[in-house]
C-alpha cells in the first residue's frame, strides 16, 4: 500500500537535502520565520516542511496542482486531518515505544516482535478506515479519494479477521510444533513449521482413537545444554517464516511512517493559516504556468514579516508577463527588499503546492531559486567586501540553472558605480540567456539607465514611493528609474540631531 498524498506516482522523501545552494536563499528570504510557523513548536513538523520546501524545484505541474487540491480539503477538514494524523503517529508516540524496538537476529525474537507489531499497526489502520469512512464525503481530492479507496479495498472486515486469526497461531501459544528427517550422521534435515495440532480434551476419545506412537523427552529444569539445542531446533523451524513476517511488519510500519510523514507537511500548512488568519493576513492559491516569461501579482505580502509583525504586511502589484528582468529602485527603506524577499517566497510556496499571500499570483516553475544579497565584509580580511561578492557570484554561476529565478539585492555597489554597473550589467545578460529570471534591487542609476536604454531585453522598471516630504508608503510602482540618491534623506539620517530639551518655560536651553 502507499499513500501518495504528496506525489501521484511517488512516495515522498522526507529527508532534507544538504545543499549550500539552499542555505543561501533561506538565509536571504527568511526561511526560518516560516518554518517555525509551519512548525508551531514541533520539531518533525519543521523537519517535514523544510524537506518539502527545499524538494519544490522538483515538482511539476501535476504535483503542484495534486497538492493544492488536497490543501484545500485539509482547510475544510482540519480536525478531521488532524485526527489522521494522530492515529498515524501513534505507533511512533514515545509513550507508547512499542513499535520502535528493533527486530532480533533470533529467528524467534523477530517473529514475536513481527507479531506484536503486526497487532499493534493492524489496529491502528483498523480504527483509520473507520474514521476515514465517517468523513469521506467532506473530502473531494484526487488524492484523498484514491487513499480512502486504498484502506477500503486493502483492509476489508474479512481480510482484516483473517491476518488477525492467523496472527493469533503465529503466538504459539499451545507451542512450536515442527517436524524434520533424519539426514547423514543422524542430522535433522528438511525441517518445517506445522500448524499447531487440535489437543482433544475428552479422555474417551484420546483412549479409543488410533494415532501413531508418539514419545515424549522432557528437560531436566538445569539442563542448560539440552534447552539450548532445543532452542537451535526452534529457531531452524522459525527461520522459515521469520524474515517473512518482519518483511511485512516492516512493510505496514513504513506505510504509518509515510503516511504521518505526508500528513506533517499538510499539518504544517494548517498551521501556518491560522496564524495567518489571526493577524487576517490574505492567502490565495497560485497559479503556476508551465508557459516561459509568467509573472505577475496583486497585493502580493511578504509572508514572514507579517509574522513578525503579527499584522498584515503591505502589498504590492506587477506584471511582468512576457517580461524576463524587474528592475527595482528608489528611496532607502521603501520596501524594495521587502518585496524582494515576498517574490521568492511566494515562487517556494508556489512550487511546493501552498498558498500565498497575495489576492493573485501567477508565475511560471523554475528550476531553482538563487540570491545575491549584500553581505557585511569579511573581518578576516581575507579580501575586501567587492572581492568576496564577486566569489559568491562565481560559486552561484557554477550551479545555477537554465530557467531558475534570481534575487539580487545591492549587488555590486562596493566599487564605484560605473564599474559596479557594468558588472552587473554583463552578469544579468548572461543570465537571461539562459532564460533565468531575474529580479534587481540597486541604487546605481547607470545600471537601471542601460536596461532602460537597451530596448532589446523587455524589463518592467519599479520604483519605491517616496512623498515630498520623505515619507514612505512601502509601495512600488512601474516607474523609470531616477537619477537620484535622496541624498536628503541620508543627510537627515547621518547628521540629524536630538532636539534640545527645553525648559520649564518651554524654552529651549
Amino acid at each position: 500500500m502507499k499513500t501518495l498524498l504528496m506525489h501521484p506516482d511517488r512516495d515522498f522523501d522526507a529527508t532534507v537535502p544538504k545543499s549550500k545552494e539552499n542555505d543561501d536563499y533561506a538565509q536571504d528570504i527568511e526561511l526560518g520565520v516560516l518554518l517555525d510557523a509551519m512548525a508551531a513548536g514541533d520539531p518533525y513538523l519543521r523537519e517535514i516542511a523544510q524537506a518539502a520546501l527545499f524538494g519544490a524545484w522538483g515538482n511539476d505541474m501535476g504535483t503542484i496542482l495534486y497538492r493544492q487540491d488536497i490543501l484545500k480539503d485539509c482547510l475544510a477538514n482540519k480536525d478531521v486531518v488532524r485526527l489522521f494524523y494522530e492515529l498515524a503517529q501513534e505507533p511512533f508516540n514515545r509513550r507508547n515505544d512499542r513499535l520502535y524496538r528493533p527486530f532480533g537476529d533470533e529467528p524467534s525474537v523477530k517473529v514475536s516482535t513481527s507479531v506484536r507489531t503486526l497487532k499493534d499497526a493492524l489496529d491502528v489502520l483498523r480504527r483509520l478506515r473507520n474514521t476515514c469512512n465517517v468523513y469521506y464525503k467532506g473530502f473531494s481530492s484526487a488524492g484523498f479519494t484514491r487513499f480512502f479507496k486504498t484502506l477500503n479495498d486493502s483492509l476489508d472486515d474479512g481480510y482484516l479477521a483473517s491476518v488477525n486469526s492467523d496472527l493469533e497461531q503465529l503466538q504459539f501459544s499451545s507451542g512450536v510444533l515442527i517436524s524434520a528427517g533424519l539426514g547423514e550422521g543422524g542430522k535433522g534435515v528438511d525441517f518445517m513449521l506445522r500448524h499447531p495440532q487440535e489437543r482433544d480434551t475428552h479422555l474417551i476419545q484420546r483412549l479409543t482413537t488410533s494415532a501413531p506412537k508418539s514419545y515424549t523427552l522432557q528437560l531436566h529444569p538445569r539442563d542448560e545444554a539440552g534447552a539450548q539445542a532445543l532452542g537451535q531446533l526452534q529457531n531452524r523451524g522459525l527461520g522459515l517464516i521469520s524474515d517473512a513476517l518482519s518483511q511485512s511488519a516492516e512493510h505496514v510500519f513504513g506505510f504509518l511512517k509515510m503516511l504521518a510523514a505526508e500528513l506533517a507537511f499538510y499539518l504544517g500548512c494548517l498551521n501556518l493559516h491560522d496564524a495567518l488568519t489571526r493577524i487576517h493576513e490574505i492567502t490565495t492559491f497560485p497559479e503556476p504556468s508551465s508557459e516561459p516569461r509568467i509573472f505577475s501579482c496583486r497585493e502580493l505580502r511578504d509572508t514572514c514579516l507579517a509574522l513578525t509583525l503579527k499584522q498584515p504586511a503591505v502589498g504590492n502589484d506587477a506584471d511582468a508577463d512576457g517580461k524576463q528582468l524587474v528592475v527595482i529602485t528608489g528611496a532607502n527603506r521603501g520596501g524594495k527588499s521587502t518585496f524582494l524577499r515576498s517574490v521568492g517566497l511566494a515562487q517556494l510556496m508556489m512550487q511546493c503546492g501552498m498558498f500565498v499571500t497575495a489576492q493573485v499570483f501567477s508565475s511560471s516553475l523554475r528550476t531553482g531559486l538563487f540570491t545575491h544579497y549584500k553581505r557585511e565584509e569579511d573581518r578576516s580580511m581575507k579580501s575586501g567586501k567587492f572581492d568576496e561578492e564577486l566569489a559568491r557570484m562565481d560559486r552561484i554561476a557554477d550551479r545555477i540553472r537554465s530557467r531558475s529565478m534570481m534575487l539580487f539585492n545591492e549587488s555590486f555597489a562596493a566599487t564605484n558605480e560605473r564599474e559596479g554597473s557594468e558588472i552587473a550589467r554583463q552578469i544579468v545578460l548572461a543570465l537571461l540567456d539562459r532564460e533565468i529570471m531575474v529580479f534587481f534591487v540597486s541604487h546605481m542609476y547607470e545600471f537601471a539607465r542601460a536596461f532602460f536604454d537597451d530596448k532589446d531585453v523587455k524589463t518592467l522598471f519599479m520604483r519605491a514611493e517616496r512623498g515630498e516630504d520623505g515619507e514612505r508608503s512601502f509601495r512600488l510602482r512601474e516607474e523609470k528609474p531616477l537619477p537620484t540618491s535622496f541624498g536628503a534623506d541620508l543627510y537627515t539620517a547621518i547628521f540629524q540631531t536630538a532636539p534640545e530639551p527645553e525648559t520649564a518655560d518651554g524654552t529651549s536651553r
